[in-house]
C-alpha cells in the first residue's frame, strides 16, 4: 500500500446495483475481498461509493445509501485509507462517527447539500471537490460552455473561497471528466489540463476517466473493452500534471504510473 512516486492510486469499489461499469459493482459481503485485492495490487486509497452517479441515474434515499455503505465501513481492515463517494453531509457524519477521519469525495463540491462544506470543515476532513453542473439526472443537458477549461478554472476559484469560509484546509481538485461535458469537451479539457493545474499550484488534481464513455464511445467499444485505452488517457493526464488516479483497474493504473515515472520524471 504505497504511492507510485508522487502518484496516488484510488481504487473504486461501488456498493451499488447500477454503476455504469458492471465489473466494479460489489455487494458489501464481497467488498472486503475486492478491497484486499486492490490493496495488494498497489492502491493506497479505497473509494467506497453507495450511490451511482452515472449520467441519468436516479438517486437512492439517504437510508438506502447508508444501508449499502455501513456494512462495508464496519468491516474495513485496520489501517486502510478510504474515501467515501457521497454528496450527503449526513453520510459524512455517520461514516466519521463509525471509523473516524477519511477523505470525502463529493461530485457536487457541496452544491447538492448546503451543509456539506461546513460539515467537512468542522470535522477537519480532506475533501475531493469535482466540477459538475446540475445533478447526475440533468448534467448532460448543461454543456453550453463558451470555453469549458475556463469554466472549470472559474468554478474552482469560486469553490476555493467557499472552502476557505468553511474551514476546509485540504482539498483536491477533480475537473469532472464525463460530468456535464460533451465528448469533445472532455478532450478539449484534457488537452488544456495543465492550465487548470497551473491556476491552482497549491492543489493536487484527481482524474477519474476509468472506462468512461468519453473513451468507449470515442472508440466505438464497450466499457469492458476500455481498459487499455483508459491507460492512454491516464498517462496523458499525468503528463499534464494530475497526481491522483481514480480507477477500476488498480494493477494497470500502477503500471501506468510506474511507466510515467520512468519516462517523464527522469528527463
Amino acid at each position: 500500500m504505497h504511492m507510485v512516486g508522487n502518484i496516488h492510486i484510488m481504487g473504486i469499489v461501488n456498493l451499488t446495483p447500477d454503476s455504469f461499469y458492471a465489473g466494479s459493482r460489489v455487494q458489501a459481503d464481497v467488498a472486503l475481498e475486492r478491497i484486499q485485492s486492490m490493496l495488494e495490487e498497489g492502491a493506497d486509497v479505497i473509494d467506497l461509493g453507495a450511490c451511482s452517479t452515472r449520467p441519468g441515474s436516479p438517486q437512492p434515499s439517504l437510508e438506502e445509501e447508508w444501508r449499502r455503505l455501513e456494512p462495508a465501513i464496519k468491516s474495513l481492515p485496520l489501517g486502510v485509507k478510504i474515501s467515501v463517494d457521497t454528496y450527503r453531509s449526513e453520510v459524512v457524519k455517520r461514516v466519521y462517527d463509525t471509523i473516524g477521519p477519511f477523505i470525502v469525495n463529493d461530485i457536487s463540491a457541496g452544491q447538492m447539500d448546503e451543509k456539506m462544506l461546513e460539515t467537512v470543515g468542522r470535522l477537519g476532513l480532506p475533501y475531493v471537490a469535482m466540477h459538475m453542473r446540475g445533478t447526475p439526472e440533468t448534467m448532460q443537458s448543461l454543456t453550453d460552455y463558451e470555453d469549458v477549461t475556463r469554466a472549470v478554472i472559474d468554478y474552482f476559484r469560486e469553490f476555493s473561497l467557499k472552502a476557505q469560509d468553511a474551514g476546509i484546509k485540504q482539498w483536491i481538485l477533480d475537473p469532472g471528466f464525463g460530468f456535464s461535458k460533451t465528448l469533445e469537451q472532455n478532450y478539449e479539457l484534457l488537452e488544456r489540463l495543465d492550465e487548470v493545474v497551473k491556476a491552482f499550484p497549491e492543489r493536487k488534481m484527481l482524474i477519474g476517466v476509468s472506462r468512461k464513455s468519453m473513451i468507449y464511445k470515442k472508440l466505438g467499444i464497450t466499457p469492458d473493452e476500455a481498459m487499455p485505452a483508459t491507460q492512454v488517457v491516464q498517462f496523458a493526464a499525468l503528463e499534464k500534471g494530475a497526481t491522483w488516479l481514480r480507477v477500476h483497474d488498480v494493477a494497470a493504473a500502477v503500471n501506468t504510473a510506474r511507466l510515467y515515472s520512468a519516462i517523464c520524471l527522469t528527463r
